[in-house]
């Protein structure tokens, strides 16, 4: 799976998280069953955004009982149906078949290959097929779509004539615009397309960007085409147009009309800015002071005082806090309690203020803290909701071959590796440390005062 947008239970509060993963195993089985089983790689996190776009639309969405899956830890679920989780199948499978048309023409990796590269191409043009066939019997225009796509050589040989990096972007912008606008028919809102085609454009901007940026030192290294390179565009500059179109985004949603838009603002807005923030800080370019109108907000501008991750007084979080924090709260600032001076009962690291904490022993410090080793594990980025299958035990539990093997496949297919800090080894069960360090879990789930419908801060 891929895409830009990463949420996880943390960041998405109440019942977003499995309205999320409703329309993701929706598109999923939507693929597998309109197109088979192997179109079901093809399933990413921005896809899904068309399916919640049509639900949010509608007054009610369908949803069927899905059997168990790895993904869910082997559970049941209700994932979301219908023409919507059809629609984002058609739209993810066009998506698949460009980037592997794209990753042809470059001769990346693998695809330097003649017999991967002829394979690869039969592939991309039965994909291509299957979805415009799919998104015709939804009324979307797959083969325009596809024509825009196709468009995208060309304007990367505009771009080399002195056209700017919005020339590079301009297909896939068209394109998710497109998108976006025909969820509005299909949910019977003819009036919220040109909104909703402006959000999409100004989203596949960001996601282009954001593409550039992650590739371009690794494009520079290959000698490969990228856009912010070929057109000498600083990372500051790509910075500025991310968080300009992150604010289009807000502001074309709010000309739209939803019967519950929270789901889809909380994607479209709050997590669109962490992944700008999570890709640029990645490269080496963090926050240059924050979005616009939103201060204070998610680690992305200034925190005022006394407020945590989201800006709430005594919140755990990245923010500075404000004096001792909340009691018995954490933080990752002065204030806070971990990793920074304590206040009363704060948790932490840190130096530690007043009942704040130095070191801290397993059983817990001053305050009540226990160590960040200790709440991860019993707590956690709940991603998959399986952080505590398999339990971390002391002494370490260790396991035969084959167990083991079962273990790491569960831990695999749960993304255990990569969103829980520490993880049990699956052999020797000791504890490892998390893989990546990008999920951004630290968040407020109840925010009191909201000034949006998401539950989250809008500032």
């Amino acid at each position: 799976m891929f895409g830009i947008l990463r949420p996880c239970r943390h960041t998405l509060p109440g019942d977003l998280a499995d309205a999320w993963m409703s329309h993701l195993c929706g598109l999923c089985l939507a693929l597998r069953d309109d197109h088979g089983q192997l179109a079901r790689v093809a399933t990413n996190y921005d896809g899904l955004v068309v399916s919640a776009l049509v639900a949010a639309q509608s007054e009610g969405s369908a949803v069927r009982a899905a059997g168990p899956c790895p993904l869910r830890g082997m559970r049941r679920a209700d994932v979301a149906e219908g023409e919507g989780a059809r629609l984002a199948a058609a739209v993810s499978l066009l998506l698949a078949a460009t980037r592997i048309d794209d990753h042809v023409g470059d001769r990346d990796g693998a695809y330097r290959r003649p017999a991967v590269r002829a394979a690869a191409r039969r592939l991309a043009g039965r994909w291509q097929r299957q979805a415009r066939a799919a998104g015709g019997e939804l009324g979307f225009d797959g083969a325009a779509v596809v024509a825009v796509l196709a468009g995208q050589r060309a304007a990367e040989a505009a771009v080399g004539e002195g056209g700017g990096v919005l020339t590079a972007t301009r297909p896939t912008e068209t394109a998710t615009g497109e998108a976006f606008a025909h969820t509005a028919a299909l949910a019977g809102r003819p009036g919220n397309a040109a909104a909703l085609r402006e959000a999409g454009r100004l989203f596949g901007r960001v996601a282009h960007l954001l593409d550039a940026v992650e590739d371009r030192e690794e494009d520079r290294a290959a000698g490969a085409w990228n856009p912010l390179t070929a057109t000498g565009t600083a990372p500051e500059e790509a910075r500025r147009m991310c968080d300009d179109a992150v604010l289009g985004v807000r502001l074309a949603l709010r000309e739209a009309e939803f019967a519950d838009g929270r789901l889809v603002h909380a994607l479209l807005v709050h997590e669109l800015e962490r992944s700008v923030e999570r890709v640029f800080a990645a490269a080496g370019y963090p926050s240059p002071g924050g979005y616009p109108g939103r201060p204070g907000h998610a680690h992305h501008g200034p925190h005022r005082p006394g407020q945590g991750y989201h800006g709430h007084p005594g919140g755990g979080g990245y923010g500075p806090g404000g004096p001792g924090g909340h009691p018995g709260g954490g933080g990752f600032g002065p204030g806070g309690g971990a990793y920074g001076p304590g206040g009363p009962g704060g948790a932490g690291f840190g130096p530690g203020g007043p009942g704040g904490s130095g070191p801290v022993p397993p059983g817990g410090g001053p305050g009540g803290g226990r160590s960040r080793r200790r709440r991860r594990d019993q707590g956690g980025c709940a991603c998959c909701g399986n952080c505590e299958t398999p339990k971390i035990y002391e002494p370490p539990k260790k396991r035969g071959v084959f167990a083991g093997c079962g273990v790491a496949l569960f831990m695999c297919c749960t993304c255990q590796q990569c969103c829980r800090d520490p993880f049990p080894g699956p052999w020797s069960g000791e504890s490892q440390s998390s893989w990546c360090d990008s999920c951004d879990c630290p968040s407020c789930p109840n925010c009191d005062g909201c000034c949006c419908d998401c539950g989250c801060d809008c500032g």
